[in-house]
């Protein structure tokens, strides 16, 4: 599938200095897909596509994610962020099969975080959770996670010692639509109120409504009321398995829509990240 990254309505927030996609994902020709990889063929989405987004958007920073495509082949997320410079980090996966010299190395290019995406084609799983959380701590790194939102019950407990370092993808990617008071959702909070970080993105990946996805945007107001000083916002550009793909420019006019407040646009956008990511 084809899309013009460049074109398209500008968006009605004007992104102040510094905003900060933190999560959207490359994918370049020349690197091999994992085993395990099910987005196949490669999405539409190379860096100098992203920038026509960047630009378009009025973006400044990126965190560039690992996806589940290259597994655990780190090259095409760290090349990225080589040629993005300054204004660009990474999270990447990594297994214990790493050592701490490894990964140090890829944090000296940019790393700032461990992905477990512990979902269908993902490279880490729950069972190497605890011990590289503990490698993680020592090496000054977070924990990204994403998994079906409706298992927060059960996976609490392992979240929990580990919570001021772990960050919540997707407004917590509930697989269906939940509502504030169900148990999924108190088990975020729960999460969140011990420290842990939420990124305020791919709303479709919780709903089947349309934007400005006020479904999602009930929990996003909740999560924001809890913890402003740990919400991120996002893209999770190009959309993977999303046909069609949501206009980015809705993506970001959907905090107009969470949030009046202008000061809380600001930390969302750019202090919030630029105190995780190091920027």
């Amino acid at each position: 599938m084809t899309y013009n990254h460049a074109d398209g309505r500008k968006p009605r927030l004007k992104a102040p200095p510094g905003a900060t996609d933190t999560h959207m994902h490359i994918y370049e020709p020349g690197y091999a897909m994992a085993p395990t990889a099910l987005i196949k063929p490669l999405p539409d989405g190379t860096l100098d596509d992203y920038r026509q987004l960047q630009a378009r958007l009025g973006l400044q920073r990126v965190v560039v994610v690992q996806p589940s495509t290259y597994g655990l082949d780190n090259r095409c997320t760290m090349d990225a962020v080589a040629k993005a410079g300054a204004a660009a980090r990474a999270v990447i996966c990594a297994d214990p099969s790493f050592s701490d010299d490894e990964i140090k190395k890829l944090r000296d290019r940019g790393a700032r975080g461990l992905r477990f995406f512990v979902m269908a084609g993902g490279p880490v799983g729950w069972d190497v959770f605890d011990e590289m959380a503990a490698r993680a701590k020592t090496l000054a790194m977070h924990l990204q996670v994403q998994f079906d939102g409706r298992q927060f019950p059960e996976r609490l407990g392992r979240l929990l010692p580990h919570a001021s370092s772990v960050v919540i993808d997707h407004v917590g990617r509930f697989q269906e639509p939940v509502p504030v008071d169900s148990a999924p959702f108190q088990a975020l909070l729960r999460l969140v109120d011990a420290g842990a970080w939420v990124k305020l993105s791919a709303p479709y990946e919780s709903t089947t409504s349309r934007p400005p996805w006020r479904d999602i945007g009930g929990l996003a107001k909740v999560l924001l009321a809890h913890a402003p000083d740990r919400m991120m916002w996002a893209t999770n550009w190009p959309h993977p398995n999303q046909d069609p793909r949501p206009d980015d420019a809705d993506l970001l006019d959907m905090l107009l829509d969470w949030t009046a407040d202008e000061a809380l646009c600001t930390r969302v956008l750019v202090d919030n990240p630029a105190r995780l990511y190091g920027f």
